[in-house]
C-alpha cells in the first residue's frame, strides 16, 4: 500500500508541474483531463501526507526513547500510544480512499421509476419519488431530462424515465434501484386506513458509443400515434416510437415529444442503456459469482426502503438506517441516506485494498 501511495503522490506532484505550463494551460481538454486527475488525487495525496508526518512522529520519539535524558523518555511514553493509535486510524482512512472506483460512476445516468402494486395510490407515488429525486437534482446542481413518461389519471406516473446529467451522476443514484415501499392512507381511500404500495427504481449508467456496438438490422422500429395527455398533437400525428432489439427482446418508447425524431433519439439513450446494463451483469456473471454488497445489486425486485408516513419515518432495509424527518426527505434532502450507502458499500469493499 505505501509503494502505491507513494506512487501517487509523485504523479500529484506530476500533475502539479504539468499544469503550470503553458501549453497545457492552453489546451482546453487537456487541462481539463488533468485537473479532473489532481482532484481524485488530492484528498488521498493529503491524507498520505499527514500519515507520514505522525509516523516521522512516532519514529522521533521511540528514538527518545533509546536515549539517555530520562525526563524526556517519559514525557514521550505518554504520548507515544495516542500516536498509535493516529498511525492506525490514518491507515484505515487510506486503505477506504483507495477502495476502487466504480468507473461508471462519473457517468450520467438513465434512471427508471414505475409504479408496483397498488393501483393508482403507486402511480401517485412514483410521482412522488419523482419529485423526491428532482429536488434532490436542483440541491446537488445535476440536471435531468424526461425521456419517456406514462401519466395516470389522478396526475401520477404509471412509469417515467429521465436522463440525470452532472458530476457522478450514476455514483451518487446508482444505490436508489430496488423497490421502495409506502405506507400511508391514499388520497383514494375514504375511510382512513393505512394502505401499503410500491414503486420500483432502475438506474442504469448512460451508455457511450463506444460501450454498445448495435446492428441496425436488429432493431424493429415502430412509430404510432401517441396516447395520454398531450394536448392537441395527441392521436393526430405518428410520432411515438418503439424500438425492440430483436435479439434480447430488449423494448426502449418514447412518446414525449411532438418530433418522431426526438422520440427516436430518446428512446434509443433508453435502450443503449439497459444494453450496456444487461452486458455487464453476464459479464459479471461469467467471470465470477457476482458480488452481493451490503446495499444491493440494484435489483427492481429487492425491496430497499419502506417510507411511512403516519410516523414520518424513512427505512432503509440494506444497512438498516431510520430517520424520523420523512418529509424533508420527500423534499429532496436525501444526502445523507445516499452518503450513508455509499459509506457502507466502500466499508464492506475495504477488503479488496492490499496492506
Amino acid at each position: 500500500m505505501i509503494e502505491r501511495l507513494q506512487k501517487m503522490s509523485g504523479r500529484y506532484q506530476t500533475l502539479m508541474a504539468e499544469m503550470g505550463l503553458p501549453e497545457v494551460a492552453s489546451d482546453r481538454e487537456r487541462y481539463s483531463q488533468l485537473a479532473k486527475e489532481l482532484r481524485e488525487l488530492e484528498p488521498i495525496v493529503r491524507k498520505f501526507e499527514e500519515f507520514q508526518a505522525v509516523q516521522r512522529q512516532v519514529h522521533d520519539d521511540e528514538e527518545v526513547l533509546r536515549g539517555k535524558d530520562a525526563e524526556l523518555a517519559e514525557l514521550v511514553k505518554e504520548e507515544l500510544p495516542a500516536l498509535y493509535e493516529k498511525v492506525q486510524e490514518l491507515e484505515q482512512s487510506l486503505k477506504y480512499l483507495l477502495v476502487p472506483a466504480d468507473p461508471d460512476d462519473d457517468r450520467n445516468a438513465v434512471m427508471e421509476i414505475r409504479a408496483g402494486t397498488g393501483g393508482e395510490e403507486a402511480s401517485l407515488f412514483a410521482a412522488d419519488l419523482y419529485r423526491m429525486y428532482t429536488r434532490f437534482f436542483e440541491e446537488t446542481g445535476l440536471r435531468w431530462e424526461v425521456l419517456s413518461s406514462s401519466p395516470s389519471e389522478l396526475g401520477g406516473f404509471k412509469e417515467i424515465i429521465m436522463l440525470v446529467l452532472g458530476e457522478e451522476a450514476y455514483g451518487m443514484l446508482r444505490y436508489e434501484g430496488g423497490v421502495h415501499r409506502v405506507q400511508r392512507v391514499p388520497v383514494t381511500e375514504a375511510s382512513g386506513r393505512i394502505h401499503t404500495s410500491a414503486a420500483s427504481v432502475a438506474v442504469l449508467p448512460e451508455a457511450e458509443e463506444v460501450d454498445v456496438t448495435v446492428d441496425p438490422k436488429e432493431l424493429r422500429i415502430d412509430v404510432y400515434r401517441s396516447s395520454g395527455h398531450g394536448g392537441q398533437h395527441v392521436n393526430t400525428t405518428d410520432s411515438a416510437v418503439r424500438i425492440t432489439h430483436i435479439p434480447t427482446g430488449i423494448v426502449a418508447t418514447c412518446q414525449d415529444e411532438k418530433s418522431q425524431l426526438k422520440n427516436k433519439n430518446k428512446a434509443m439513450k433508453v435502450l443503449l442503456a439497459r444494453l450496456l446494463s444487461k452486458a455487464r451483469q453476464e459479464d459479471e456473471e461469467k467471470t465470477t459469482a457476482q458480488r452481493r454488497t451490503l446495499v444491493g445489486s440494484g435489483d427492481r425486485s429487492e425491496k430497499i426502503r419502506t417510507y411511512n408516513y403516519p410516523q414520518n419515518r424513512l427505512t432503509d432495509h440494506r444497512i438498516g438506517l431510520t430517520l424520523y424527518r420523512l418529509e424533508s426527505i420527500l423534499d429532496g434532502d436525501l444526502a445523507e441516506v445516499i452518503e450513508a450507502l455509499r459509506t457502507a458499500d466502500k466499508q464492506e469493499r475495504l477488503e479488496e485494498v492490499p496492506s
